[in-house]
């Protein structure tokens, strides 16, 4: 049923209908009784899906990443679909536009996407008045970025005031220095600037009284020795946990013509051809750490099979995001059937 009205709705612009999609949700939860279908139809209740990490359990291992909820405007709506947590963001200490329209393309014979957005949010203050809102208790995550026009110099100031500022209101963090949509975003990746600003987040997180897990978010197309490195950051600044990946800046194996990947021009490719490369970095930080800290993995996961793939390779939670917007709600429900099928 969902892939037909995909074929629908995948006919229009890509940004417009995410937001007619939302709407359409809270409408149609909005009729009586339908919270109540929605809940029996998508949601999974099983205490052998519980995972407990950093403190937190988790109800089950599927989550929604980042980009979905930016605004923390549709949590609320998305937790009748069967989600174990929720983040929201990224979020900037202001709101800001982000890139210039069109920045949202299908790549349907690649299962994918691609994406410029750029942080594009009405900032944390307008996220908070959001979450003030909460009419669920599904775990809600905190990404935080920094505003386009600040220079990295500076960036440890806009991570910092958005962790402060959303602290009482998310249960974890999420630091993102690895899209490739902000400028010169992803040089905060290296060793020596990435330890500078995890340090003064954890030193802002020590003084608070019930300290929150922050987590690392970070790019599938890092070196290994610079996988390295990130194992040694974790160790050194007592990261809570990795979520391994973002999307990557890679053309390569896209089945989509090169004529129209070019037309389409920058961004990040997220969906099925990041799913092996998500794997390998997931596989190699479990192993290479000896399985020290906890990692979410989240890249290409459009079926039980994805998941269960991220899972054995040494993921403690998943994420979906564009296997969610090509699979439908039905995707949750039927990874965490499969999980309960190996138990």
């Amino acid at each position: 049923m969902y892939k037909v009205i995909r074929s629908v709705l995948f006919l229009f612009d890509a940004e417009k209908i995410h937001y007619f999609v939302a709407s359409l949700l809270k409408f149609t939860l909005k009729i009586p009784g339908m919270k109540c279908l929605w809940n029996r139809l998508y949601k999974v209740k099983d205490t052998r899906l519980e995972t407990t990490l950093f403190g937190i359990t988790f109800p089950n291992p599927v989550g929604l990443a980042a980009g979905f909820d930016k605004n923390a405007s549709m949590y609320n709506d998305l937790s009748y679909c069967g989600f174990g947590f929720i983040e929201i963001g990224t979020v900037t200490p202001i709101g800001q536009p982000g890139n210039e329209k069109p920045r949202l393309f299908r790549l349907k014979k690649d299962g994918a996407i691609i994406n410029r957005m750029g942080f594009n949010n009405e900032g944390v203050e307008n996220a908070i008045a959001n979450l003030k809102k909460r009419k669920t208790d599904i775990i809600i995550g905190g990404n935080i970025g920094k505003n386009k026009v600040t220079p990295n110099i500076e960036a440890v100031n806009d991570y910092t005031s958005s962790f402060e500022a959303l602290f009482p209101y998310v249960d974890y963090f999420v630091v993102n220095v690895s899209s490739p949509n902000t400028p010169n975003l992803r040089e905060l990746q290296e060793k020596e600037p990435l330890t500078a600003l995890l340090k003064a987040l954890q030193e802002l997180n020590s003084k608070k009284e019930n300290r929150k897990p922050i987590l690392l978010k970070i790019a599938p197309d890092l070196t290994d020795s610079q996988l390295d490195d990130i194992i040694a950051i974790v160790k050194d600044v007592k990261l809570d946990g990795i979520i391994a990946s973002n999307t990557t800046i890679s053309r390569e194996g896209l089945q989509t013509s090169e004529q129209t990947v070019e037309e389409i021009g920058a961004g990040g490719v997220s969906g099925k051809p990041v799913r092996e490369r998500a794997t390998e970095v997931i596989r190699y930080l479990s192993e290479k750490s000896n399985k020290a800290f906890p990692i979410i993995g989240v890249g290409g996961i459009h079926s039980a099979e994805d998941a269960l793939e991220k899972l054995d390779a040494g993921a403690d939670l998943i994420q979906l995001f564009t296997g969610f917007i090509y699979e439908g709600p039905g995707l949750v429900k039927k990874i965490n059937k499969a999980i309960l099928a190996r138990k």
